[in-house]
């Protein structure tokens, strides 16, 4: 959600529970507009907030301008990932690595809430064989913070939402903002189709030749939410006499999407535990 129109987009989720308190919009709003000032974003979006037990942390995701040789920013790159405690401190955090989401996949359970707080994950092996094998255990200290990593990106990769056509992508292979995106119709807001992963490490599903005659490459280059296993993953409903769409996430409880037809306003804010929801495929 973009910070300048943080009050107006929390309210257009709070039918879903993600509300957040008078004092911590208040300090949130100041806080990003400080936040792009100092860091000299392009933009600054609230990300969400994570609930520990301790504390909560907020996420926040500031833009890096356009580099000298670009007219607009490249979309999906450049982008920052900043946490706060308070609503008011941000610390910025590294970038996510293969290495960092393995490692957040090791621990289970609720958030702490401290960024210093170490999980102990034993690995277990055997070595040796017959008579003569034995178990070894091996501790692997995790940090907190690189919990905190690697479930944002995981969250961003696999529920991270976007309408079609709010972002085209040029000949070049640059991912740009669509200036002349007239929002979903209704008609369009009713189907799971019309919604796709902001992320580029999917691929978008091989099609029949039928099903690409109706593909346009410049805006359908991202992966459908229609494809998501298993089948009944996202909730859909309209709010508010069909004037907002609203999608939920059931894999990750918390993520919340919205979208006005016929307008370019659409976002997504996640508030939870942080926790996968491993279950899901029993639950349908």
């Amino acid at each position: 959600m973009e910070a300048e129109t943080l009050h107006a987009s929390l309210e257009l989720v709070s039918g879903c529970g993600n509300v957040l308190s008078i004092e911590q919009r208040t300090a949130l709003r100041s806080s990003l507009v400080l936040m792009h000032r100092d860091y000299r974003y392009r933009r600054v979006l609230l990300w969400g907030r994570i609930v520990g037990l301790r504390g909560d942390y907020f996420i926040a995701r500031g833009e890096d301008e356009p580099g000298p040789e670009e007219e607009e920013p490249e979309q999906l790159r450049g982008v920052k990932t900043l946490y706060s405690l308070n609503c008011i401190d941000w610390s910025l955090l590294p970038p996510a690595t293969d290495e960092i989401i393995a490692l957040c996949s090791l621990v289970k359970g609720r958030f702490m809430g401290d960024p210093s707080h170490e999980y102990e994950y034993v690995e277990k092996k055997i070595v040796g064989e017959g008579d003569t094998a034995y178990t070894e255990e091996n501790t692997i200290p995790i940090k907190e913070e690189t919990r905190l990593i690697g479930t944002i990106e995981l969250i961003q990769r696999e529920a991270a939402v976007v309408p079609r056509g709010a972002y085209v992508k040029t000949p070049v292979g640059h991912i740009r903002v669509n200036q002349c995106f007239p929002g979903l119709t209704v008609f369009e807001a009713k189907k799971l189709s019309s919604y796709f992963h902001f992320t580029d490490t999917l691929e978008p599903k091989k099609k029949s030749l039928l099903e690409k005659a109706d593909l346009e490459p410049s805006i359908d280059f991202l992966q459908s939410l229609e494809h998501d296993v298993p089948k009944g993953t996202w909730s859909l409903q309209f709010e508010r006499g069909n004037s907002v769409v609203v999608l939920r996430s059931l894999l990750w409880v918390g993520l919340t999407f919205y979208h006005v037809p016929h307008s370019q306003q659409h976002g997504y804010i996640y508030v939870g535990t942080g926790e996968k929801n491993i279950d899901l495929p029993f639950m349908l």
